[in-house]
């Protein structure tokens, strides 16, 4: 029955989704208290009855994170909610640039600006065991969820959280500073299940959606310590752009891409 169950909510599911089956099984999974993986391994006898329930949260266009809660990232699994974006497999690049230039020894202090989750900080903490690290957000809610994924993952006695406007009030050098800033442009139109759920404060940036950039770039000069980068997200078609924003501030730059090909990252080094 509940893979009956499964095929009928992925059929309905496809109105709405890109991955509609992934969807079925992690609602599935969640409605019966389990992981996914057991899920696929063992099965289920039937469906439990929330799982229409949810189903149907997720045909409003819910993301399935908001849903569940929880949400995969690089080696991590966070608590996630309304408030806070969620974290794209995207902006794994970032790690993968700075696991690239610093390899297994990796960076002795992180600053993730605009933390949200603590996705980035906190993947970057869990990957490097010896590094501490400091995540900067202006949203309250944002930095009670960060610092709950914090000592969910066993992380709070090396990441610290703190309210600010970027890194205005920062006045010491990282090895790494990771950033994820709103880069969307205003009258961007983006899927219901990011404009109706996800906050706007996290997505928005102006008519060209190079606001935040304007204000970073001046910042992260000085915030790089010697032999450490800046890893930046980027929207696909804004590494030109925001290479010049970071040129005029004196940091050199170079793009990587993410899995699908596009620009995603922009690594800045100490002039």
């Amino acid at each position: 029955m509940a893979d009956t169950a499964l095929r009928d909510a992925a059929r309905r599911l496809a109105a709405v989704s890109d991955t509609p089956r992934l969807d079925a099984e992690l609602l599935l999974a969640h409605a019966l208290g389990i992981s996914r993986e057991r899920l696929l391994l063992a099965g289920a006898d039937a469906p439990p009855p929330g799982f229409a329930g949810l189903v149907a949260r997720r045909l409003a266009h819910e993301p399935v994170a908001y849903i569940t809660g929880t949400r995969a990232f690089w080696t991590i699994e966070l608590a996630v909610g309304p408030g806070v974006l969620v974290p794209r497999p995207d902006s794994e690049t970032l790690l993968a640039a700075a696991l690239a230039h610093f390899g297994e020894s990796g960076p002795a202090s992180v600053l993730d600006l605009g933390t949200g989750s603590g996705a980035l900080l906190l993947a970057a903490l869990d990957q490097w065991p010896a590094a501490r690290g400091l995540g900067v957000d202006r949203s309250d809610a944002a930095l009670a969820v960060a610092r709950g994924n914090a000592a969910r993952l066993g992380l709070a006695d090396r990441a610290e959280f703190v309210a600010g406007d970027w890194a205005a009030a920062i006045d010491r050098r990282f090895d790494l500073v990771l950033c994820n800033p709103p880069y969307v442009e205003a009258d961007a139109a983006l899927s219901p299940d990011v404009s109706l759920y996800e906050p706007a404060t996290a997505l928005f940036a102006g008519p060209d959606g190079l606001d935040a950039y304007r204000v970073l770039m001046p910042q992260l000069v000085r915030l790089i310590a010697a032999g450490g980068i800046a890893a930046v997200e980027i929207g696909a078609t804004q590494a030109g752009a925001v290479a010049a924003l970071a040129a005029a501030a004196g940091l050199p730059a170079t793009c990587h891409r993410d899995l699908a090909g596009r620009d995603r990252c922009l690594v800045l080094y100490p002039a």
